[in-house]
């Protein structure tokens, strides 16, 4: 088995990784529409952390977006590359996501993240530098409204409301089942809100939670546990 090990120029503190993500940010491309949905391929990506082993495994789960069929899977196994910050977990797994998706036959299409993307603090979550990086289209659908905002959706499946920073709508909290919480869906990079709304209903016929990150979580723990076995 090969671990990934952080890249040579990867920031090593705090005040790097922040000067990184200003640098970045800039390159967000937030007028774009991005794949209608239910068309061509969708990706989920999500990782699982052994932090007494300092691994984190990485998974990249292909569907089809009509059918949601998987189409290719692929993983990494790496070394956790950044200490836990709050607003800089996307640097402690990026090289390895970015392994697995490098480790795809074919394309990945509009990528799903377990995470944020405008949702974030600085407005550079994962999803963002994700889509940045690749220079894919992404979004990002969170478990949980981070440190924003909201008034709770009506309990009709598809029902949403604003995700708000100081005044700016920065995602959307949006019912994928009845009467069940809701997730919190923001823009990465290439994607229109709107757009990644309608994705992440297309995602979720029966679940809360999108079927590219359902099966992509699976497959991080499966590799994970293979890996530390």
């Amino acid at each position: 088995m090969t671990i990934i090990e952080k890249p040579a120029d990867w920031p090593s503190d705090e005040s790097e990784a922040l000067a990184v993500q200003d640098e970045l940010r800039g390159r967000v491309v937030l007028d774009e529409p991005g794949p209608p949905p239910g068309t061509g391929l969708v990706t989920g990506v999500d990782v699982a952390y052994d932090d007494e082993r300092d691994l984190v495994a990485a998974a990249a789960v292909v569907l089809d977006a009509r059918t949601l069929t998987v189409v290719e899977e692929a993983t990494a196994v790496g070394r956790v590359s950044f200490p836990y910050v709050p607003g800089l977990l996307a640097f402690r797994e990026i090289p390895t996501v970015l392994a697995a998706l490098d480790a795809l036959r074919g394309g990945p299409g509009l990528v799903v993240c377990d995470g944020y993307g405008q949702a974030h603090p600085r407005r550079f979550g994962l999803a963002s530098h994700l889509g940045v990086l690749t220079g894919l289209p992404v979004i990002g659908v969170a478990k949980n409204p981070f440190t924003f905002s909201y008034e709770p959706p009506a309990p009709e499946r598809g029902a949403s409301s604003p995700l708000v920073a100081d005044g700016e709508e920065v995602g959307r909290a949006l019912r994928t089942q009845a009467a069940v919480k809701p997730v919190f869906v923001s823009v990465g990079h290439r994607v229109t809100l709107d757009n990644a709304r309608a994705h992440t209903l297309h995602l979720t016929p029966r679940y809360r939670i999108p079927e590219t990150t359902r099966r992509a979580d699976a497959l991080c723990r499966r590799a994970l546990k293979e890996a530390t076995a």
